[in-house]
């Protein structure tokens, strides 16, 4: 129980053990149990497959970094039996595959979770959400999801987390919140939002975001903020909130007119908005000009029809004649075909 596997350093009075760059393939079978802390980074492990960690071995195993180990796979069961663990680190690992059951079937007590640059993949980014939105991490405090190039979040990523603290989500690509919820992050407070894409929040999102007791730092830097109508609700909301570090800092990128405008310093009258007209209203000014526009057709209908009536009257006496001779002389065939007598008579008449 006190041995030290081959190609790692062990110390037991730090209760840690680390298995640095040494290619090594597969975990080692015969990690020692006093083992609180374990490093096995920079090696080539491929994928980690359920049992990678032997059952009921590793009781005390609390912090465990696996990051930059060219991982690809971590299957079902691959981290079920460690039941102190609390930190786990995967970043740097180019994941394919990433089994919502990884932890088990009956969850984990994990606190944080460093995933920097391991869900380039879309499909592991789906399986994680699908594996948060489960309940299997309930316990998480702290969930880094940075260097990611993220576009999109998947709808309710974030609903099973209860006791989260701390999200980051910077240095991606997200152009939006809108199909993000923040609802339920009750112990949420701070939320890192820095060097994405995001061109304006809307108004849904910012009360989310008010709707945070917790709340206390939001990082919102080097972002390509537009600076037009839409603009408006997060400029107020930056000018009453104290939440929101460096917001002095925060300028426009488009369009070019407000390039480098620092947000708190924009007024409505630089972003030339009307006031908008309640819904309602539109539609029923809008059903109204309808009416008046069919009406106006009908009338001028009618009194095309009034003018030609004549005409008209003509037209359907014409149109009544030609079918009545048409019907005679449907009928007159179908009584010469009807009597054989009067067919004979018809034949011989021809010839």
């Amino acid at each position: 129980p006190g041995s030290c596997p081959a190609l790692c350093e062990c110390s037991e009075a730090a209760k840690t053990v680390k298995c640095v760059n040494r290619n090594l393939t597969a975990v080692p079978p015969d990690l020692p149990s006093y083992v609180r802390n374990l490093f096995i980074t920079g090696n080539r492990l491929a994928r980690l497959p359920a049992g990678a960690f032997p059952a009921q071995r590793l009781p005390d195993l609390s912090a465990l970094n696996l990051s930059g180990n060219h991982l690809r796979a971590v299957e079902a069961g691959a981290l079920a039996a460690l039941p102190a663990l609390r930190q786990l680190d995967l970043s740097g690992n180019p994941l394919v595959s990433l089994s919502p059951q990884a932890f088990g079937e009956g969850g984990s007590p994990l606190e944080e979770l460093a995933l920097h640059g391991a869900l380039r993949n879309h499909s592991v980014l789906l399986s994680l959400a699908a594996m948060l939105q489960s309940g299997a991490l309930r316990n998480l405090s702290r969930l880094e999801l940075a260097d990611n190039g993220l576009l999109l979040l998947p709808a309710g990523m974030f609903t099973a987390l209860p006791a989260l603290r701390q999200l980051d989500l910077s240095n991606n690509s997200l152009v939006g919140l809108r199909n993000v919820s923040f609802q339920g992050l009750g112990q949420l407070q701070s939320l890192n939002l820095s060097d994405n894409s995001l061109g304006v929040l809307r108004n849904s999102t910012l009360a989310q975001f008010r709707g945070l007791p917790a709340l206390q730092r939001v990082g919102l830097g080097r972002n390509a903020w537009v600076c037009d109508c839409a603009i408006e609700d997060l400029v107020a909301w930056l000018k009453e909130s104290d939440q929101v570090e460096g917001k002095e800092a925060l300028t426009c990128a488009y369009p070019d007119k407000m390039l480098g405008k620092a947000l708190l310093k924009i007024n409505g009258s630089e972003l030339n908005c009307s006031v908008p007209v309640d819904l309602p209203s539109q539609l029923q000014t809008s059903y109204v000009f309808l009416g008046i526009v069919l009406a106006l057709i009908g009338a001028i209908f009618l009194l095309v029809l009034y003018l030609n009536r004549k005409g008209i009257k003509k037209w359907m006496h014409n149109i009544r004649d030609a079918c009545r001779d048409h019907m005679e002389g449907y009928h007159y065939r179908y009584e010469i075909n009807a009597d054989p007598r009067l067919t004979n008579l018809s034949s011989n008449s021809d010839v």
